[in-house]
């Protein structure tokens, strides 16, 4: 009866335990699937393709001290340029959206340089190419050929 007594709490436990391991377990799949398969977060432009007759033909880095972060909310989206050997201010702020491979940015406002772009021009659609960890935009033209892309890592 006394073994009973000592055996039946630490029983009781590690069942408990075990069941709080696997709930965390499934919550932390979940929290990966989420960030797997979508562009919310933040990312930073790694470099460049240029493309002919829709294959890459040069691909290279961004220079020194160079940076563009994009961050994705649910439905909205917002970047900034740095270039350091320029003293233009670059950014833009929209809604997005992702229907098949093809990703759509819509600029409700920008710097003074992008707000003469968004008189002309407001919606940016792009092939999109998305893994976990990072994601190519591929600008294309009227024929649906493309021309070059942006690819990004996740920093968050």
């Amino acid at each position: 009866m006394k073994f009973l007594k000592i055996v039946c709490p630490f029983f009781i436990l590690l069942v408990s335990c075990n069941e709080y391991a696997k709930e965390a377990n499934a919550k932390t799949l979940i929290m990966e699937n989420k960030t797997t398969n979508t562009l919310e977060g933040t990312w930073e432009l790694t470099g460049y393709y240029n493309y002919k007759d829709n294959q890459i033909i040069d691909s290279f880095n961004t220079n020194e001290g160079y940076r563009q972060i994009k961050m994705y909310t649910p439905t909205k989206v917002m970047w900034s340029k740095e270039v350091p050997a320029d003293s233009t201010e670059w950014y833009g702020y929209g809604t997005y959206s992702i229907s098949d491979s093809r990703l759509t940015e819509v600029l409700e406002y920008g710097s003074a340089s992008m707000k003469k772009i968004i008189e002309n021009k407001k919606e940016f659609v792009f092939e999109l190419i998305l893994k976990e960890r990072t994601y190519i935009q591929i600008e294309i033209d009227e024929e649906g050929n493309r021309i070059y892309s942006e690819n990004y890592r996740r920093i968050e």
